[in-house]
């Protein structure tokens, strides 16, 4: 009882905090910001793998078909704490931001099927970068600062389900949500009024996600598996407003003098577009033995990303292409039921990850020499027993994304995660003698 009481506080805690997260990515500005892979703490430390690996109590957030397996009911609430340092030719700037990853629960149906739900962050928006314009003796003329903040979330729900011998079918929905604020403020020299441009807009839609699992007993012990999803395609429709206008500057304060009107003699602009999430496709494969150890290998696909009816990228410096990712990782058991002792029963994760993120920016902004911002991460982490079923996992995460070349910026990320995972059996069927 007293957990389940824990559960519902964290539900509602987790709407409130989901509200207040932050990113400090200068990555955040494109888009609908810096996206947050789907992913357990658990399948994190393993270099996000997780397409093919089932068990009976941890949550999968790549596939539901797993949830097939699942025999205990489990409720998990993971953090991320990520330390950033923002490179480039001449400047190095560091900030650390900590996040809600999730809260959610699942519970098996029968002796076949699962279900979970629960709500994840999907992106966050956090920026702040400024332009300065300078005459020939080195005196700033002009300045230009880029601001953002905001992201989006989702609700999901995800049923597995056995359909024979070996193989396992899933379905999951979701629904997404948020706001996000743009400005661009721009002050020139020996002029008294700069100029702001902001816009707020609000984001929602749904998508689908298929998934399947096949499982095959081999010799000694060992288990071969196989999985697959594929999410289709998506449009988060965009709708809010725009408006430009004079302002003062103290310090960090600013005061509106104006509001400035375009060619119609409109103060406010409405935006009404739609952001289009492409189709995606992750296939994997491992082998292992239950609860003892486990390896796997997945490779994921999207497509392009586009927009309908929203303002386009005129000055030409960035566009989106195929994205793709490549994860490797696993885990080791040394032995879950010692009673001598409590490092044999911890899980020892690690795994490495590639992926080319599908963004493209040229700083030179005339359509041409683009450079593809890849992502590298190696990963490890430890999943700490407490009574019972349930579990502490902590996740570590080194990483390098961007680069310093053609003017742009290196990002040298540490992150840190953390989870807790409280399992135990419901619904047992009261037995009278």
């Amino acid at each position: 009882m007293i957990k389940n009481i824990i559960v519902i506080i964290l539900l509602f805690t987790a709407v409130v905090v989901m509200g207040q997260r932050t990113s400090s990515s200068p990555y955040s500005y494109f888009g609908i910001g810096d996206e947050f892979t789907t992913t357990t703490v658990e399948q994190s430390a393993m270099g996000g793998i997780g397409v093919a690996f089932s068990h009976y109590k941890y949550l999968n957030f790549t596939n539901p078909a797993a949830y097939a397996s699942l025999r205990y009911s489990t409720y998990s609430l993971g953090l991320l704490n990520n330390d950033l340092t923002v490179k480039t030719e001449n400047t190095t700037q560091s900030s650390v931001s900590t996040t809600l990853s999730y809260v959610a629960l699942a519970f098996p149906i029968g002796d076949t099927a699962g279900f979970s739900f629960g709500m994840q962050p999907i992106s966050s928006v956090g920026y702040s970068l400024a332009n300065t314009t300078f005459d020939a003796n080195e005196n700033p003329t002009e300045i230009s600062i880029y601001e953002g903040n905001g992201g989006v979330n989702r609700f999901y729900g995800s049923f597995g389900i056995k359909v024979f011998k070996g193989l396992s079918l899933g379905i999951e929905g979701d629904f997404s949500f948020g706001n996000v604020e743009n400005s661009i403020t721009n002050q020139i020299a020996d002029v008294s009024l700069a100029t702001k441009y902001r816009e707020t807009t609000e984001l929602r839609g749904a998508s689908v996600k298929l998934g399947a699992q096949y499982e095959k007993k081999l010799k000694n012990d060992l288990i071969l598996n196989a999985g697959a999803t594929v999410k289709f395609g998506n449009d988060l429709s965009v709708v809010g407003e725009s408006l430009t206008y004079s302002i003062t500057r103290s310090g960090t304060s600013e005061f509106v003098r104006d509001t400035l009107v375009d060619q119609s003699g409109n103060k406010v602009i409405d935006i009404d577009g739609d952001f289009n999430l492409p189709f995606k496709a992750v296939l994997g494969v491992g082998i292992g033995q239950l609860d003892k150890w486990y390896a796997g290998i997945e490779y994921e696909n999207q497509d392009e990303i586009s927009t309908t009816g929203l303002l386009g990228n005129t000055t030409g410096a960035y566009r989106y292409g195929n994205a793709n990712r490549i994860s490797l990782g696993g885990f080791y058991l040394p032995k879950i039921n010692s009673i001598t002792s409590y490092w044999n029963r911890v899980t020892y994760r690690a795994g490495l990850r590639y992926e080319n993120t599908g963004l493209l920016i040229n700083d030179s902004g005339n359509n041409s020499n683009f450079t593809e911002i890849t992502d590298f991460g190696i990963s490890f982490g430890l999943g700490l027993p407490l009574k019972g079923l349930s579990t502490v996992n902590a996740g570590f995460e080194f990483g390098k994304r961007g680069t310093l070349e053609n003017n742009l910026i290196q990002e040298n990320y540490f992150n840190f995660r953390l989870s807790l995972s409280l399992s135990e059996r419901w619904f047992i069927k009261r037995k009278i003698d």
